[in-house]
């Protein structure tokens, strides 16, 4: 392959990581990569569609003021994802405040925010956010693009498997096979000597194998993350008790079935983390199997004072094709490195699998002479 192919394939392969990661970044909740913004309120420091390096939570470590973080919002702009600047902290949480805006987030009805709720830090080498103009209308409209191609697929076909974050990772499988379907009929006929010649022009079967391990990893990530998360309780500590635990008397305990539910097919380890004070769920660790539901007990302690009080539960999910002491042990040095081995497992054993299936195209050994057996076989058919 030449230089100049090798350069091309390079940028093909970024582009498209670029996009993936900006757009499930959204389908998940939370940037991946890259975020953007979509109004002035960060102004001067970004712009209406300004992207930014977004470092998630679990690798910046803790937040402090004066940082610009991407947060789970209640009240701004309906709710959704948030991106302003920490400028101050109370002891239920930080207080927030657009650059551009005249008043904090907690001057409106947004509550303080958690850490539960923050979900990324923007980086800010030299204490300066590094803006990237442009990245929001890509993403929006590339986001755009795919969604309608997935609700017509869905609507087409009859199934709602094409919507979402998995439905995504089955159109980019798709288009994938195609492309390399595509790529085989085209050259399938050719003589040797011509294929010789055409060959760092065609497709890399090696690179679209890739993009299909990629869209098996895109999917187990969404069935593992997006189902997890961040829970929210909303819980008033008043003078007396009422039916239910989102009224408990001030000072006491309270507890409550908490129903997990798994509608895949594939077994998974579940674990809870408190995120604030005052509440727990037992067991902490559980494997909930393929299409059924397992019970846990949540329990919330009120506070002496009255008041309302949120609490948060965060929940990891795990697909069980690793033996539950591999993902114990991964999830307690830090709870994403199962999701990387799980990732790693099935898209390495995908592109290993397809590179012994596939004839690689391309990569051929120059010791043959005739025509490769795909290309004996598609003879044949034709």
């Amino acid at each position: 392959m030449s230089l100049r192919r090798w350069a091309t394939v390079g940028a093909e392969a970024a582009l498209l990581l670029f996009v993936i990661a900006m757009v499930v970044g959204q389908a998940l909740g939370q940037p991946v990569l890259l975020g953007f913004v979509t109004t002035g309120s960060m102004q001067p420091t970004l712009d209406p569609g300004d992207g930014f390096v977004a470092i998630p939570t679990a690798v910046a470590g803790p937040v402090e003021e004066g940082d610009v973080v991407t947060f789970r919002a209640e009240e701004i702009q309906g709710g959704g994802l948030t991106t302003h600047r920490i400028v101050g902290e109370t002891e239920r949480g930080y207080v927030t405040k657009g650059d551009n805006n005249p008043f904090t987030d907690q001057d409106g009805d947004e509550p303080p925010v958690t850490e539960a709720q923050i979900v990324a830090v923007a980086w800010q080498p030299g204490g300066q956010v590094l803006a990237i103009p442009g990245v929001g209308l890509f993403v929006t409209g590339t986001q755009d693009a795919l969604s309608e191609v997935q609700r017509r697929l869905a609507a087409t076909l009859g199934t709602r498997s094409l919507l979402g974050p998995q439905g995504l990772g089955y159109l980019l499988g798709a288009v994938s096979i195609l492309a390399y379907a595509v790529d085989v009929l085209r050259n399938g006929g050719r003589e040797r000597e011509s294929r010789d010649r055409d060959r760092d022009t065609g497709t890399s079967v090696r690179l679209l194998v890739g993009i299909f391990a990629a869209a098996v990893v895109l999917s187990a990530t969404a069935t593992m993350v997006v189902p997890a998360g961040t829970e929210e309780f909303g819980v008033v500590s008043a003078e007396s008790d009422a039916p239910g635990i989102r009224v408990i008397e001030q000072g006491t305990t309270e507890s409550t079935r908490y129903l997990l539910g798994n509608g895949g097919y594939v077994p998974v380890v579940t674990y809870f983390e408190p995120a604030t004070e005052g509440v727990s769920i037992t067991p902490r660790e559980t494997v909930v199997p393929g299409q059924s539901t397992v019970n846990a007990t949540l329990t919330i302690t009120a506070p002496p004072e009255t008041g309302y009080y949120r609490y948060f539960v965060a929940e990891h999910r795990y697909l069980h094709v690793l033996p539950q002491s591999t993902i114990r042990g991964l999830y307690r040095v830090h709870p994403w490195l199962p999701v990387v081995a799980i990732d790693a497992l099935l898209g390495g054993s995908f592109y290993v699998l397809g590179m012994a299936l596939i004839d690689t195209g391309r990569v051929r050994s120059r010791s043959r002479s005739g025509p490769s057996r795909l290309d004996r076989l598609l003879s044949r058919v034709r």
